[in-house]
């Protein structure tokens, strides 16, 4: 086994991570620390310009409120997202957000982002940009990514930071209950960091590859999520001690088929409908279930998993294929340039372009999958389908850490200091990586980046101090964290084949065994979504036995050991998940998972699931927390 060099960082503040609530918080910490004579040091698992969920594009901003123009208020967008997640969400930290997000457009906008400005056919009727929705403004996002990105390097660098690319953050290092750092390793170079700080931002993103995905063979691993994001956000602050709320709430994408395509476009700009096979409209001809679901099934829009519930009970029926009527939207869209036929094929051309643009600016692979099936959008419908359940706080699901609200908003039971502070001392979280807080998109989890940053430079001008960081503890995770090379290097002549040893086992078989084990006891696409108490409890059974298995994973290389660690972080969130949906005793979320054995929602289980893991003992602990309306 090769020899690691140690390497160590000292900074005040650690950012880690380098999506867009990373960059968020780069521009924010870059201000202060210039002006509090700080130091900041950002480390991220792949590289800034394409890292995180918005990495390969993006063709719409989802969180714009146009307060300037009066086209919303913060209230509205707080009672929407509420609504969208049954009534679990936290008012105070969604409304923190949302005062905060327009200016955060505004500057991707001077940093060179193009946004669609409004036009003629736009059905809203103030502001200034071309919108795709109440909340959507459309762009030219296939360089989103790489334009704020710049701007967050060009911040730091002109502030003395530190930034430290393809470094896996593995573990957190931590003083009693106060955070103090953390450990990981390269990707590509022989070393292990270890990262000394006296506040932490985690922002690592949300978690794919849990379940099994629907994509195999050649698509295998293909997500709509991005599949470098494994959870490493829930791992770091469910192992530093950190209360999580809403691990229970995974989110279920309704995609096109197969390459995973948005459909947010389709439905809000082009004005589509979706059918079964049959062509009836379910939203319409299962519209009678939604009385089932209480309150929140007359609410408009509908919650998003009573969207999906309603496509599904066709699936289970046997009306599917499900299709979006691309075809129809396109040609309804053009009907009034009708007998003008040179107008008429003007704009069915530009609209023809706005469909393939649409995945060309963010998702290539279903433009492709499209060419390579015939399809052309304004011919022929296109299949859609739910993808497998993602773990994500910052679109329409809700897991992620417990943190503090703002002062000036906050209810009393929800402050405790500073904002966006976990309940571990000196540990912040934000995008993937704060819970309840649903619906940021990537826009909020940018505002909300600079929102914690801020607070973490107030909590360091605040608190001097610098937590102890124990050289022994160190070396024992430096052991831990490349173990799988040493057990690969210890075993590996034992048989002819390496993928096959009954001493170890390689990180690929690993994934397959934690994926086929939550599709089928904690309710994955292959089991329709469905799950059970005792399916749950068989399903912590065999992953009991699995954490168990985690000692043996063994690495050939870096990029093995990375898979290794990948793996070990979605154990632990699903370990989380399993936990929390047994105990949550209803079924709140139809479309995302259904509890066959409570399969109503239930007024009173309108209440945070939390949870917190001992990281000294391994015991867990899972609880109500009341939710407190603005």
């Amino acid at each position: 086994m090769p020899n690691f060099e140690t390497v160590e960082v000292t900074t005040d503040l650690l950012i880690v991570g380098g999506g867009m609530a990373a960059c968020g918080a780069s521009v924010e910490a870059a201000h202060w620390a210039k002006k509090h004579g700080l130091k900041v040091a950002l480390v991220d698992k792949a590289a800034m310009d394409r890292s995180g969920a918005v990495a390969q594009g993006l063709s719409a901003i989802n969180q714009y409120l146009g307060l300037r123009d009066g086209e919303n208020t913060i209230m509205d967008y707080v009672e929407y997202v509420r609504n969208d997640l049954m009534g679990v969400a936290r008012d105070d930290l969604v409304y923190d957000i949302a005062r905060h997000v327009d200016s955060t457009v505004h500057l991707f906008e001077k940093w060179g982002l193009p946004i669609w400005p409004k036009g003629e056919d736009d059905p809203f009727r103030v502001g200034q940009y071309q919108r795709g929705g109440r909340w959507q403004v459309m762009i030219n996002g296939e360089s989103y990514k790489i334009i704020v990105a710049e701007a967050a390097k060009n911040a730091l660098n002109d502030a003395g930071a530190e930034i430290y690319e393809r470094v896996f953050i593995v573990e957190p290092l931590l003083d009693g209950n106060r955070i103090a750092g953390a450990v990981g390793f390269s990707t590509r170079e022989n070393k292990f960091y270890v990262f000394k700080a006296r506040a932490v931002l985690c922002a690592m993103g949300g978690c794919v590859g849990v379940f099994r995905p629907r994509s195999s063979g050649e698509g295998l691993g293909r997500s709509w999520y991005p599949p470098f994001s494994t959870g490493s956000s829930a791992y770091f602050t469910i192992k530093a001690g950190a209360e999580m709320t809403c691990q229970e709430v995974r989110f279920i994408p309704v995609r096109f088929k197969d390459a995973y395509g948005p459909v947010g476009a389709w439905f809000l700009l082009f004005k589509s409908t979706a059918t079964n096979a049959n062509g009836d409209v379910y939203m319409q001809t299962n519209a009678a279930e939604l009385e089932k679901w209480g309150r929140f099934g007359k609410v408009k829009p509908i919650p998003a998993n009573l969207r999906n519930w309603l496509g599904m009970m066709d699936v289970t029926a046997g009306k599917g294929p499900i299709y979006m009527q691309t075809a129809e939207a396109i040609q309804r869209l053009a009907a009034k340039y009708e007998g003008d036929e040179k107008a008429f094929k003007k704009k069915m051309k530009h609209l023809e372009n706005e469909a393939w643009e649409d995945f060309l600016d963010m998702t290539i692979g279903q433009a492709l999958l499209w060419a390579a099936c015939d399809i052309q959008p304004e011919v022929k419908e296109s299949e859609i389908a739910a993808a497998e359940p993602y773990f994500i706080g910052s679109h329409s699901g809700a897991s992620g850490a417990w943190v503090s609200g703002a002062e000036d908003i906050a209810p009393p039971e929800y402050f405790w200091g500073w904002a966006n502070m976990t309940t571990v001392k000196g540990l912040f979280a934000a995008g993937d990586a704060s819970g309840a807080s649903s619906h940021k998109f990537s826009s909020g989890s940018h505002a909300e980046g600079r929102i914690a940053s801020k607070s973490a430079m107030k909590f360091l001008v605040d608190n001097d101090d610098v937590p102890n960081v124990d050289a022994a503890a160190v070396e024992a995770l430096k052991e831990k964290v490349l173990r799988p090379m040493t057990i690969f290097e210890e075993n590996k002549d034992f048989t002819t084949a390496e993928e096959v040893n009954p001493n170890y086992i390689i990180p690929k078989q690993y994934k397959f065994r934690i994926q086929k084990l939550m599709d089928e006891y904690a309710g994955g696409w292959g089991s329709n979504f469905q799950t059970s108490r005792a399916l749950l409890e068989k399903g912590m059974e065999y992953l009991t036995m699995l954490r168990e298995d985690s000692e043996k994973l063994a690495a050939r290389d870096l990029n093995e050991l990375m898979r290794c660690w990948e793996n070990i972080h979605r154990t632990l969130v699903a370990e989380a998940h399993i936990r929390t949906v047994l105990f949550r005793e209803e079924t709140r979320w139809p479309g995302y998972y259904f509890r066959a054995d409570f399969p109503t929602i239930d007024d009173n289980w309108e209440v945070f699931v939390n949870s917190k893991y001992d990281p000294n003992t391994g015991e867990w602990e899972v609880f109500k927390r009341d939710i407190i309306r603005l």
